[in-house]
This record gives C-alpha cells, sequence and structure tokens, in this order.
C-alpha cells in the first residue's frame, strides 16, 4: 500500500476531513464532510456496518453474500457527541468516530482498544480501469494474531502476510499460493485475549496486509466498489464466527448420506467401470455412499448430456447402482459447447443467455468441450433457466451436482478478460466486479434448481469456487492438490480455515488429485478426512492409470483405511449433530485450537489440532515413518480415543502414532453418540443407539443429539428431535440426566449406554429410580455398559 508522491489529483490518495454535519435515522448514523459520508449501522450489539462514499453518493446497496434472515437486532445504543469524538455506545462495545478525520476506534465497555484506524478510510482514482481503490488501514495491536480468508494454504495464524481474492483455477497449487478459488473476505484479529471479526463486503479483488509491508498496521483494500465492512465483536472467536454467519447465512441440512464417504476419479467410464467399482466397495464390505461421474460421463463434454457410447441408459444404471445404496453425483461445468444443434446453446443464443464482451460479442474461449460461451449468472432470468436445466438429471436419478472450473477458468486465457459484461441483477458491470461470485452465483442457480426438482428430498452440491454466504447451497473442496505430505498438512489448515470463514462442509482430495501417494500417505490422509465433513477420495488417475481406491495399496493399508471409514460411519449421529449446530448456530464444525483456547498464547501459532465439535480432538500424522507425537491438549481431561488413557491437558503430550492410530482425543464429560455398523446410510434399520459417555467429576459437562430423517425437509416442519444430556458425577458415583424434545419418531428403542473411565468398581446402577445389580454382562475391556429404555431420563451408577 505504497504513497503515492505525485501532485496529480488523481495519482495521490485521499483522506476524509472534519466532520461537517451529522444524523441519526434510527440505528443508521450518517457523519459528512466535505466530500465523504461515513455511515453507521448498528446491527445488534456487536455487529456493526461502516460504509463509505468517498465523493458523497453511495453506490446501490446490494450483496450476493448477506442472508435474507438477517435483520437488525440492536437492544441498547446511544450516540453522545463529545469535543473531539462521536461515540456510540451498546451494549457490548463503544464506537469512536474522530470528528477531524472519521477514524474509527472500538473498545469494549471497559475501555480496553479492540480495533482501531490507523489511517483508517482513503481512496485512490483507478485511471486505468475506472472508479476508486478504495482502502482501509488499521492499528496491529501487540501481540495480535490474525486467522479467516477461506482456503488459503498457508499457516493459520496469517501475521506477517498478505493476501489476495481473485478466484483462480490453480492446478497443483502449493504452500502459499496465491490466490485461489475462493473469494472470502472475512478475517479474525485476536489479541490481549479479544476476538473480533471484519467481513469487507466487496466482489471486486480485493488485497488483505496483516503487517507484511509495515510490521504495525494491517489493511484491506478493493480494486473498485465501496469501503463497506462489518465489525464483529466477540470477545470469543467462536461468537465472532456464529455472528458472522448470522450476517453471510447458515446452511440446511444435508442429507445424511452426504456425511458418508465418497468416492471419485476423473474419471470412471463406462458405466461397466462404475459397476465394478461399486461391487468392489460391497465385496470388501468398506462403507461407501456416493460415487462421481465426471466429464467423460457426457456427450462430447457437453453439460446435461449422456455418453451414447459410455452410458447408454443411465436411468437404469443410477436405478442399480441405487439398490446397493450408491447416490450418483455429476459434474456440471460453465463452458456450454458452440455447437447448433446442441439444446443448451440453442436456447442461450436464442434467449441471450451468455456473457458478451465490451462490444458486444459473444465471451468465447476454450474448456473441455472446446470452444465455449458462458451464461451469465449475475443475471436472475439466466439463473432461473440454468436451475431447470436440473430436471432431466433429476429425473435420471441424480442426486448430487458436481459444479467446476467455475472461478471461471478458461484455458490458455486464465479466466474471462475484464471487458466481458455482466447483468449483475439489473446493474451492468464488468467482469472486474462479477468475477469473484460467479461460480458463487452458478453454484446458487445449481442448488435452486437441484432442489426444486428433487423434492421432497435434499440435494447434495460441492463447489470449486465462490464467494462469502456459500455456505447457504453448497459444500466445496480444496482444490487440485498433489499427492504429497505437504498437500496432506494443507488440506488440514485449509479445512480448519474455510471452517471459521462459514464455509464448514469442506473437505480435500483425500491422496491427492494430482500424482500417485504411497499406501502410508493414502493411509494417512484417510485418517484425517474422517474428520472433515466432507470425504472424498478423488484422483486424476486417467493420466497416469493408477488406481486410488482404499484397496488399492495392499492388504494391510486396506485393513486401516477400512477401519477408519467404518468409524466414519459409526460417528455419524455425532457428525449429524454437530452439522446440526453448525446449521441452526452458526458454530464451525471443525475448530482450530486457538479458537478453543484463545486465552493461552500457546495455541495462537499451532496448526495440527483442531475440535471436531464438541467432543473430540484430533491431530493428524504429518509425515512419513511418524512414531511419536506431539500434541497440545487445552485445559481439562482427555481421553486418548483407542486407549481410553486419561490426559491433562493445559499442555503439550506425546503420543505414539502407530500407523493403525492418529492423534484422536475425547473431551472428558462428553456423550458421544454412534450408529451400529453399516455399508451405507439406510442400509439397515437402526434398532439400538450407542451413548459413549466418558466420566468427568471435575464439572458439570453438556452434550447434545440431534435427530431427523436424515434426507427430506420433515425437519422444517418440526420432526426432529433434540436430546440433551447433562453428566454430574463425583468419586463415588456416575450421573447421567437427559431431556428429550422432539417429535420424529426414530427407529430405534434401546440406548446402549457404555461408559468409559469410571475410577471406581460399580455393584449397581439406577434408571429413573429403579435399581439393578451390576453382573458380569455389564463389565467388558475397562468399561461398563446397559442396554436401557431409549426413555429413560436418568442413570445412576455406584
Amino acid at each position: 500500500m505504497q504513497i503515492e508522491t505525485s501532485s496529480s489529483k488523481y495519482s495521490v490518495k485521499h483522506y476524509p476531513d472534519a466532520i461537517r454535519e451529522w444524523k441519526q435515522e434510527g440505528n443508521y448514523f450518517s457523519f459528512t464532510t466535505a466530500e465523504t459520508i461515513l455511515e453507521v449501522r448498528v446491527i445488534t450489539d456487536k455487529i456493526i456496518r461502516f460504509r463509505y462514499a468517498a465523493d458523497g453518493t453511495f453506490q446501490r446497496e446490494f450483496s450476493y453474500a448477506t442472508s435474507a434472515r438477517m435483520e437488525d437486532a440492536p437492544i441498547f445504543f446511544q450516540l453522545r457527541e463529545l469535543e473531539e469524538v462521536f461515540e456510540i455506545t451498546t451494549d457490548a462495545i463503544k464506537v469512536f468516530i474522530a470528528k477531524d478525520n472519521l477514524r474509527i476506534t472500538i473498545t469494549d465497555k471497559e475501555g480496553r482498544i479492540i480495533n482501531q484506524d490507523e489511517l483508517g478510510f482513503h481512496w485512490q482514482y483507478y485511471l486505468q480501469k475506472g472508479g476508486k481503490i478504495v482502502y482501509c488501514s488499521k492499528v496491529i495491536q501487540e501481540e495480535e494474531a490474525f486467522y479467516g480468508l477461506g482456503d488459503k494454504p498457508t499457516e493459520l495464524n496469517l501475521r506477517g502476510k498478505r493476501m489476495e481474492n481473485y478466484g483462480t483455477d490453480a492446478y497443483g497449487f502449493q504452500k502459499d499460493t496465491d490466490p485461489l478459488y475462493r473469494n472470502i473476505p472475512f478475517y479474525y484479529g485476536l489479541h490481549n485475549g479479544i476476538g473480533y471479526g471484519i467481513f469487507f463486503d466487496n466482489t471486486f479483488r480485493t488485497l488483505f496486509d496483516f503487517g507484511k509491508e509495515r510490521d504495525d498496521v494491517a489493511s484491506f483494500w478493493a480494486r473498485g466498489g465501496e469501503m463497506n465492512y462489518y465489525f464483529i465483536y466477540g470477545p470469543e472467536l467462536l461468537q465472532v464466527a456464529e455472528s458472522y454467519t448470522r450476517i453471510t447465512g447458515t446452511p440446511e441440512l444435508p442429507p445424511l448420506w452426504s456425511l458418508g464417504y465418497h468416492q471419485c476419479r476423473w474419471s470412471y467410464y463406462p458405466a461397466a467401470r462404475v459397476n465394478e467399482i461399486a461391487a468392489e466397495f460391497r465385496k470388501r464390505e468398506i462403507p461407501c455412499d456416493v460415487l462421481y461421474l465426471d466429464i467423460d460421463y457426457m456427450e462430447g463434454f457437453r453439460c446435461f448430456t449422456w455418453s451414447k457410447e459410455g452410458f447408454p441408459d443411465p436411468s437404469t444404471f443410477i436405478k442399480e447402482l441405487s439398490k446397493l445404496g450408491f447416490k450418483i453425483v455429476v459434474i456440471i461445468d460453465p463452458g456450454i459447447k458452440v455447437d447448433p444443434e446442441y439444446f443448451v446453446y440453442q436456447e442461450g443464443i436464442k434467449n441471450n443467455y451468455f456473457c458478451k464482451r465490451a462490444d458486444g460479442a459473444l465471451m468465447e474461449g476454450d474448456v473441455w468441450p472446446g470452444k465455449c460461451v458462458f451464461p451469465d449468472f449475475t443475471n436472475p432470468v439466466v439463473r432461473k433457466w440454468w436451475a431447470d436445466l436440473f430436471a432431466s438429471l433429476v429425473a435420471y436419478g441424480v442426486r448430487g451436482v458436481w459444479n467446476d472450473m467455475n472461478e471461471p477458468a478458461v484455458f490458455e486465457m486464465g479466466s474471462f478478460p475484464e471487458d466481458v459484461r455482466h447483468d449483475y441483477d439489473g446493474e451492468q458491470v464488468s467482469h472486474r466486479k462479477a468475477h469473484n461470485i460467479y461460480g458463487h452465483l452458478m453454484t446458487m442457480a445449481t442448488a435452486a434448481g437441484m432442489k426444486k426438482h428433487l423434492m421432497p428430498y435434499r440435494p447434495f452440491l460441492i463447489t470449486r469456487s465462490c464467494y462469502s454466504g456459500a455456505q447457504r447451497f453448497t459444500s466445496v473442496w480444496t482444490g487440485d492438490n498433489v499427492a504429497s505430505w505437504e498437500h496432506l498438512w494443507l488440506a488440514s489448515v485449509q479445512c480448519q480455515r474455510l471452517a471459521v470463514s462459514g464455509i464448514s462442509h469442506a473437505g480435500s482430495d483425500i491422496g491427492g488429485f494430482i500424482g500417485e501417494p504411497d499406501g502410508e500417505l493414502y493411509t494417512r490422509w484417510i485418517q484425517l478426512a474422517t474428520f472433515h465433513p466432507l470425504m472424498r477420495t478423488h484422483s486424476a488417475s486417467n493420466e497416469t492409470g493408477f488406481n486410488q481406491e482404499p484397496w488399492s495399496f495392499g492388504t494391510k493399508y486396506e485393513f486401516i483405511v477400512k477401519k477408519f471409514i467404518q468409524l466414519r460411519y459409526h460417528l455419524l449421529p455425532y457428525f449429524y449433530t454437530t452439522f446440526w449446530q453448525y446449521s441452526t448456530l452458526g458454530t464451525p464444525m471443525l475448530r482450530p485450537i486457538a479458537f478453543v483456547s484463545q486465552h493461552d498464547p500457546v495455541t495462537r501459532h499451532r496448526n495440527d489440532e483442531f475440535m471436531f465439535g464438541d467432543a473430540l480432538l484430533v491431530s493428524h500424522v504429518s509425515e512419513p515413518g511418524m512414531k511419536q507425537k506431539e500434541v497440545y491438549l487445552p485445559e481439562g481431561k482427555w481421553y486418548y480415543y483407542f486407549t481410553n488413557e486419561v490426559f491433562e491437558g493445559g499442555k503439550i503430550i506425546t503420543i505414539p502414532t502407530p500407523i493403525e492410530e492418529m492423534p484422536l482425543f475425547v473431551k472428558a464429560g462428553m456423550v458421544v453418540t454412534k450408529y451400529p455398523k453399516m455399508q451405507y446410510v439406510g442400509e439397515q434399520v437402526v434398532e439400538e443407539l450407542a451413548l459413549n459417555v466418558y466420566y468427568n467429576s471435575d464439572e458439570v459437562t453438556h452434550s447434545v443429539l440431534y435427530e431427523d430423517a436424515g434426507d427430506n425437509y420433515g425437519y422444517k416442519s418440526e420432526l426432529f428431535n433434540i436430546i440433551r444430556f447433562r453428566q454430574m458425577s463425583d468419586s463415588k458415583q456416575f450421573r447421567l440426566k437427559k431431556k428429550f424434545h422432539g417429535k420424529y419418531r426414530n427407529t430405534y428403542t434401546t440406548q446402549k449406554v457404555i461408559i468409559h473411565g469410571l475410577p471406581f468398581t460399580p455393584k449397581e446402577f439406577v434408571v429413573d429410580g429403579q435399581v439393578f445389580p451390576i453382573t458380569a454382562k455389564n463389565l467388558a475391556a475397562g468399561v461398563v455398559k446397559m442396554s436401557l429404555e431409549r426413555k429413560f431420563e436418568e442413570l445412576i451408577v455406584r
């Protein structure tokens, strides 16, 4: 962010001068200088939006990121005019606006600085492109750390780095490659135990500097549009995350089967090969729910068609796979082949649905089908047309769609030239403004179509490119990665970063898309991906002929891989509950250790440990031949999952890492729910649910289980159950209370309670006041277990 020295009005940076007047309308405040207007909107006591009009005129009030459900809910706020500042006070924070230059300082109620402008808002005319480059710079507080920004492939703490958002097809990206596929202009700051967030809602190319140019200044800017950002106060980082998803929206619940295991390849072809893969999964009893069809399933790569040679009867093909429990997900790219005989091209040309250059010529570029044109997804009419194209795929039995190449990517050109024009919901803009939301809107239209035509079932969507708020309608994966140990590490940090950037439903291409992993790397990747919300193996194996399925590396590795995929299916009720928490509250499913123990400075720079939900702590094995690993455990007691050994937290421990295990811990006091063994979701009627309870006498602990049908929208009509658990144990007795709420009739009638870590030998257990003796059948392998009627409300073991 260099300061120009030219005296030209158009080459220097401009700054607001003194406030001349101000006014209030409800929870909106405006402050006017000679040229600039600052609008301050109090959304809640912790969320404030700052919006600047550099030349006194605001642009259209419009955003593709914010949720229609976001409503202002300030409980209390007031403004005071002091000698040098205006002070806006809420129940949580104070906002000070300097009278002489509009610079902002935000404190908590005790006066501790949370966030403070350095130069604050300023701007520069963008002579080459038009409009303005808008800037904002902030003071970096002592020991401040920064997080967020989506899929950046680097350390979780962004201090000392500069990052850019401009969706890019980054084939074979490496550590620190930037920019990548997604465009999430939202970051966190953490200092002195205080957490906050800033969401810069601007779809132009945006940049963020966290002390790289000047080590005491953080700044963000855009090459067009407005300086329009939301300030979000925690003080807990997880509270910031929840507030951010209040602004940008939470997802609907996915189909439960989408949380199972997915198998993909470029490409499984023809239909007979897909059937072989499906049969092999069932023969080997390796659980799997989803198989993908890459671009070769189409006729000449034409979207919404089927290869006559490879897939001559798609309806029968998909129907037979569904009998084995498989769902089919197909790829759809934005490039529409230039072919007068092709119905999608015909309709798009007839109705003027495709993007054009500034001179009116069609935007043409080569992608997989050859010369292509591209729908203008910023036009709502085009989005509706695109959505209805999915009726044919649904009619064949397709249950999910994979949107790829939608940065947008174009061979040789990289992407669209900046002079391409877009409707932008009636605004008429260049590609400079539309680039970062092109894939976002393609996927939004795809999701709308799949939801409409699949009713009453839930669709599954996955996309490569998107903007803030995409969590409302899609999952993502980390893109075209590489079969390397570095990329295994990147998969971990990227999925953590995406989760706290609003997009929890994310995963990586297990084993690497490019290249060939060995058995150890693939196995360690499977172990990590077991604890990512999206679990998908995907490879470009058509280039090498290499097979990358769970059985491809020999029986030793197959056994371990199978064990972890089975663990994934056992844990589905816990995973689904964690997704429900994300869907209702916006709480990230993956929680980096700094977000769990933000007051501990040790966690600020740690990358490997994360929580999956409330109970599970995960740390992957990141090097070949690693025999042990140092793992940081937050304060409290933790059970090592595979042995039930108990560790005291608040420190780094060393844990052995044999190939058949990984560092996995359960928080003491929690209830972890499990399904019985299954090959796919819905294979069998679940007759008993396991409640694994981890003894803790140090404090009262709370857990929750959410359940519904898993693949329809009955939950929106209150057909769901919420079961809350509270453990209140001491050194002489174990006590678990359960509270049930809901209208959904589940299939299981009993719950098997399995108590881990009981420090005494029990003699009896009491269920809702009725006493039973402990017998040999209640004791096994260091645990105490009993099958109880599902309706039980209290269990005491003593």
